[in-house]
């Protein structure tokens, strides 16, 4: 009896897909690479050895051949027996070797991580709906809702009136200038310049008296006021001119009155526009007096007026900066400063506050109190709805119909809507409470409601981050703190306040266990021996070392309350469930419920989870799953059913998305997409597709707010909150107590609707209770918010790109001339003006990719600007430009390149096609084109490359202009049910081409040295760039997974792409074992060449590339591998010759012949008593890779030696096929065919 190598029972898990797509897949090449892939798999669970086969070797029992006498029959059936059973002992035997150990691991891996990049990144067939891009509809839904706006005849006289008003006041004003000035007694200017200018002094006098941004808020300025503003800032630009015909003054009143305008309508794009004025003013004054050497009161501002709107801006947006840093304009004795020191002035003011704006988006967890400025002192937060338990903290009881403006919330940072009552945290992480008190659900320490806001007690005393409370049943209340512990208080049924019990808790109470927090006391875990000792402790015993330690606590970053259980994520991304277990809710398989936060075992890489009634909702840390389980009535699971769902499934609708949110409520579900588009399922009003009774099994987009972009969503019991990114709020379901804020308690509201009375408010967050919502303007921290408008610093609109584009275009010329363009007065100047044009482009490219923005908010300036930015590469420029233009590229990359499709043919152009050209490219094009492979290393890419998923910038391309239509990129339609693989072919025809030729670099320093004791090339000349491996790797593996995973056929064009691929790589394989084996020949004597060949063997496109697509063929059907057979023919003499030279192949052919005498099938592995000695032992995957390629030529030989199944003809004709005229043929004697057909005939 003998013991065979168990079975394995395979079982992939969902949420481990993410794992499994980072992991190197060619580290299988090696041994131990492939070992710690596999316990991996082991350790997970994913594969699971079944019981010990055992096989019975004993034999047949033969009969005694010298006593007795066997017939003929008797004699073939002991012989099978002996054959069979001969067969099975070397089956054993060659399956259970080292090297198929290794072999059968490297498969088994191998599946796995073609599984996971199939589920995650091709569409198998599925057919997604159209993501619409919202910038491109909204500039024309604008101007059709202002068409749309009826005007009356009194409007239009009033703008008649004004239009000619001031095209009448413009035109005196010009004719006073140009007109000479009528003597004066004192010899003044004339009188009619003096009224010019008391005119615009005027203007500035109104202009200074007005609030801080009176003229930020253009949705409140009705269009003749916009058209004014218009015309006026036209009017002054035209009067900075030097052939304007004002005077000095008036040129200088002009300037500051055009800067006040801009400051009081707070856009960047109006601040950059008086900045490019201001500097060619200054540049037309500077050539004058280069010209003329006068010194004159040209090119001046107020210094005053201008350091008033400055520290005006400075006290609006506050400043994170030592004020001893800011710059200011000199000031003359006049009391006026340089219109371009000013300019610079502004500029850097401006940079300033976007860099402080930039950072508080990257990092929200780091906007403290007074560490990030905000534009007004005090948070306003709006009210509507049921006020029925003053839950609104208003006098009356009575409902709310439309949003109204509650003072008692002012200093509210982050607010919880629940069931008839609300949460309000302080900056300083204080909570308050208001509302229905039953079940001590406000943790005051009673059941009584509370008609104002009343503050809880935290012991220990803690900061509170972030408060979830449930919006049905009997109410109850999660909070964690910024250190990451969790309380919980009010109704305790269930257990779902997961302190062991189901008692009421009218207090918070930290919840103990595993939750606990990795602060404070912890569990200690200590182990002797086979023992294992658990302590509370606050602090860790001298005695005890610190690596017999292991923390248990949890730090918690997000919680959810819902209506009888409860869910809280770790930073570790596990998920917690407890509370009620029916329907399978908590996610553990079964139906009974816990009183203790129990972890979720069978999903990992948790980001975020959102209770509803009686079902739950995970989100993945990556935003590519979404996990569902719990009842599924009405299906607001999303699995296209309404049956219950015990342990986590993914929700295979929204499987390609990038989600950022997750909402559960009563009978519906919400999901947010990183496009701002929002899908539902479930039933009701809820769903916003217009009908109060439908039902969606499963995600359905809103088309409502298609061409809204959403940034944050939020769901009560049965009515829905949305906010979009310019600050709208829309609500829709349930109407009955006015929750849906349009100034009626009628409904249910079916679409989603704008809420009335919040024009112009710049709403930042919203929540939705059970039958009221609250929407205020403090800036979360709990997400990335980026305003697309920022007074003064931000406006992410193709403008500001334009701006900046020109600013560099113009002032980029003689760069390192040693004099500097106008009005730069020196180099230094110069420099840190492009300096900061490069810092302002920075700043909101990094804006725009946070805030999820599409590249085509760049509009025509995406392509200039990437050439110039690559023109500056290569350019001589001084070392910090060039930094700030690599840290511009770095950062908005992938804003900056342009569509799949274009940049293929850009990288085609930019790869070398020979091995002289790699020396000829610029700075420049080395670094566009490393940027370029780095993007398209990203998995979306490569399978849309492939064909294998819609292209990743398909919607952003496609709606490129108010008219476009989702019609697909013709170069990624599949024909005949076939992705199109054109693309790919060319791209890996160039990547391998390019990859040979560092190959062949390398090798020609291998043999002009093979003559040398010591090898005297550099590593760096002839390393190859990482990209262009990556990239070839990974076009390959999601090429085999899709094969793979497809059950493609030799017809499928994915099978035609891979054997033109392997018809190029594998003889260029064949090539270098060549190289290789007469390499070693020729310096056999140099033991460094042999450990450099090593090197470069492996990192070619014949090392572990190599390993990963021969071990894949053996996945694949046999008819697929079969038409490379005559390759893998020429592959293995060279093979064969090289392993023969090196030190590796001798003695594995020992332990592969000796595995059985030892006992494991490991033993060769590292680790082991015998493994192989150094030198011999990195050799080890060349000689595997020998052994697969025989293998595989096997497989071929043996398909063809079986042939094809028998047809249906050959079936039918079976009988007259074994007669023995047709089973003979011709090489019978004619003799003998007569006399068969003879007795035939008889």
């Amino acid at each position: 009896m003998a013991l065979m190598i168990p079975p394995v029972k395979l079982k992939w898990l969902e949420h481990l897909n993410s794992s499994w797509i980072t992991e190197d897949s060619e580290s299988i090449a090696t041994r131990e690479g492939v070992s710690v892939l596999y316990s991996k798999l082991l350790a997970n669970k994913e594969a699971v050895l079944l019981p010990q086969q055992v096989l019975c070797l004993k034999g047949p029992q033969l009969p005694d051949f010298e006593r007795e006498s066997l017939s003929s029959d008797e004699q073939e059936h002991y012989l099978d027996a002996l054959l069979s059973s001969q067969l099975a002992l070397a089956k054993m035997v060659c399956s259970d070797s080292p090297f198929a150990a290794a072999l059968r691991k490297r498969v088994l891996v191998l599946q796995r991580i073609f599984y996971a990049l199939s589920n995650k990144y091709h569409d198998k067939g599925k057919v997604k709906q159209q993501q619409h891009s919202p910038e491109n509809n909204s500039g024309s839904a604008d101007l059709h809702s202002v068409s749309e706006r009826p005007r009356s005849s009194t409007d239009a006289l009033i703008e008649m009136g004004v239009r000619t008003g001031l095209s009448l006041l413009f035109a005196l004003l010009r004719q006073s200038w140009m007109m000479p000035p009528p003597p004066s007694p004192g010899g003044g200017p004339g009188g009619n310049i003096n009224l010019c200018n008391d005119v615009i002094h005027t203007a500035i006098d109104v202009v200074s008296s007005l609030p801080p941004l009176s003229l930020a808020n253009e949705s409140k300025i009705p269009p003749m006021g916009l058209d004014c503003l218009a015309q006026v800032t036209t009017f002054l630009k035209g009067v900075t001119m030097q052939n304007s015909g004002a005077d000095i003054l008036g040129r200088r009143l002009a300037s500051e009155l055009l800067l006040g305008l801009a400051s009081q309508r707070g856009s960047l794009r109006y601040l950059l526009e008086w900045i490019e004025m201001a500097l060619a003013a200054s540049a037309v004054v500077s050539a004058m007096e280069e010209n003329k050497g006068l010194q004159n009161q040209e090119g001046l501002i107020g210094y005053d007026c201008f350091m008033n709107i400055l520290m005006q801006m400075r006290r609006s947006l506050g400043s994170s900066s030592d004020r001893s840093q800011w710059r200011e304009p000199t000031r003359t004795s006049d009391g006026l400063c340089s219109l371009y020191e000013a300019a610079l002035c502004l500029f850097e003011e401006v940079c300033r506050m976007a860099s402080d704006y930039s950072r508080t988006c990257v990092s929200p967890d780091s906007m403290q109190t007074g560490e990030a400025p905000v534009v007004s002192e005090t948070c306003e937060v709006y009210v509507w709805g049921s006020n029925s338990s003053h839950q609104l903290v208003e006098g009356t009881q009575e409902k709310i119909l439309q949003p109204k403006l509650a003072v008692s919330f002012a200093d509210a940072q982050t607010i919880e809507a629940g069931q008839y009552c609300t949460f309000v945290i302080s900056s300083d992480g204080s909570v308050r409470a208001c509302g229905k008190g039953s079940y001590g659900r406000l943790g005051l320490g009673d059941s009584n409601n509370q008609s104002t806001l009343k503050k809880l007690t935290f012991e220990p005393h803690r900061a509170i981050k972030k408060v979830s409370s449930s919006k049905g049943s009997d109410g109850h209340t999660l909070a964690f703190t910024t250190e990451g512990e969790v309380f919980s208080w009010g109704d305790g049924d269930y257990g779902k306040l997961g302190h062991g019990n189901s008692s009421t808790q009218k207090y918070p109470k930290l919840i103990q266990g595993p939750l606990q927090g990795k602060v404070g006391c912890s569990l200690l875990c200590i182990h002797f021996g086979n023992a294992v000792y658990v302590y509370l402790l606050v602090r860790l015993p001298a005695f005890i070392k610190h690596e017999d330690v292991c923390c248990y606590g949890q730090v918690v970053v997000c919680v959810s309350a819902g209506y009888r259980h409860s869910a809280a994520v770790s930073e570790d991304g596990e998920l917690y469930t407890w509370g009620e277990g029916d329907f399978g809710r908590l996610g553990h398989g079964d139906s009974n419920s816990r009183n203790i936060p129990t972890l979720v075992k069978d999903i990992s890489n948790v980001g975020e989870v959102s209770c509803g009634s009686s079902h739950t909702i995970a989100l993945s840390k990556d935003g590519r799953t979404v996990w569902s389980f719990g009842g599924g009535d009405n299906g607001k699971l999303g699995h296209g059913d309404t049956n219950r769902v015990y342990k986590p499934k993914v929700v295979e609708a929204l499987q390609g998305m990038f989600i950022r949110k997750v909402c559960a409520g009563s009978q519906s579900s919400l999901a947010l997409t990183s496009t701002g588009q929002v899908y539902a399922w479930g039933c009701g009003a809820c769903l916003g597709c217009g009908s109060s009774e439908a039902t969606a099994l499963r995600p359905k987009l809103i088309e409502e707010l298609a061409t809204t972009r959403v940034v944050d969503i939020s769901i009560g019991d049965s009515h829905c909150l949305v906010l979009s990114h310019d600050n709208e709020v829309y609500a829709w379901g349930n109407n009955s107590m006015g929750q849906c804020g349009q100034g009626n308690s009628t409904g249910p509201i079916t679409k989603p609707k704008k809420v009335v009375g919040l024009d112009g408010v710049a709403i930042q967050q919203i929540s939705a209770g059970t039958s009221h919502s609250l929407a205020w303007t403090a800036l979360p921290r709990d997400r990335q918010v980026v305003a697309w408008h920022r007074p003064y610093c931000v406006d992410l609109e193709e403008s500001t790109f334009s701006h900046l584009r020109s600013f560099l275009e113009r002032y980029c010329d003689g760069i390192n001339s040693e004099d500097p363009p106008l009005p730069f007065p020196s180099s230094r100047e110069h420099h840190n003006f492009l300096k900061l044009c490069l810092r302002l482009l920075s700043n909101h490219l990094a804006l725009a990719l946070a805030g999820g923005v599409a590249t085509s908010i760049l509009g025509r300036q995406a392509r200039p600007l990437r050439n110039l930015l690559f023109r500056l590469m290569d350019s001589s420029v001084p070392d910090e430009i060039q930094e700030a233009v690599i840290e511009t590229l770095s950062v908005g990359a992938t804003m900056l390149l342009p569509p799949l499709r274009e940049r293929m043919e850009l990288l085609h152009s930019l790869l070398p096609q020979g091995p002289d050209r790699w020396e000829s490219l610029s700075k420049g094009q080395r670094m566009q084109l490393d940027i370029i492979l780095t993007s398209l290393q990203d998995h979306t890419h490569v399978a849309s490359l492939l064909g294998y998923s819609s292209p990743a910038d398909g919607p952003e391309v496609l709606c490129s202009g108010p008219g476009f239509t989702a019609s697909p990129d013709p170069t990624y339609v599949a024909t005949a049910g076939h992705p199109d693989t054109h693309l790919a072919e060319i791209l890996m025809k160039t990547l391998l081409r390019n990859l040979g030729f560092y190959t062949d670099q390398a090798f020609g320093e291998l043999e002009k040295n093979s003559d040398k004791l010591q090898q005297g090339m550099s590593s760096s000349d002839s390393s190859q760039p990482a990209h262009l491996h990556q990239l070839l790797c990974s076009l390959q593996k999601q090429l085999l997974a899709y094969c793979h995973i497809n059950s493609v056929t030799e017809n499928s064009s994915s099978v035609a792409l891979l054997h033109k691929h392997l018809q190029l790589l594998l003889p260029h394989a064949t090539d270098i074992f060549s190289r290789s084996a007469a390499l070693i020949k020729e310096s056999s004597w140099n033991g460094s060449i042999r450990e450099k060949l090593q090197d470069v063997i492996y990192v070619s496109a014949a090392g572990s590339m190599l390993c990963q697509i021969i071990n894949s063929l053996l996945l694949l059907p046999v008819s697929v591998a079969r038409p490379l057979l005559s390759q893998l023919l020429d592959l293995l003499p060279p093979l064969d010759r090289l392993n023969r030279l090196l030190p590796a192949a001798s003695p594995l052919e020992d332990q592969e012949l000796q595995w059985p005498l030892h006992g494991t099938s490991d033993f060769a592995e590292p680790g082991s008593g015998m493994s192989l000695p150094q030198p011999a032992f990195s050799w080890v995957w060349l000689v595997d890779l020998e052994r697969t390629v025989a293998l595989l030529v096997g497989r071929c030989l043996g398909g063809m030696l079986q042939g094809a199944p028998t047809s249906l003809e050959e079936q039918d004709t079976a009988y007259w096929l074994k007669t023995p005229l047709f089973s003979n043929g011709l090489e019978v004697d004619i003799t003998q065919l007569g006399r068969e057909r003879t007795d035939t005939e008889l």
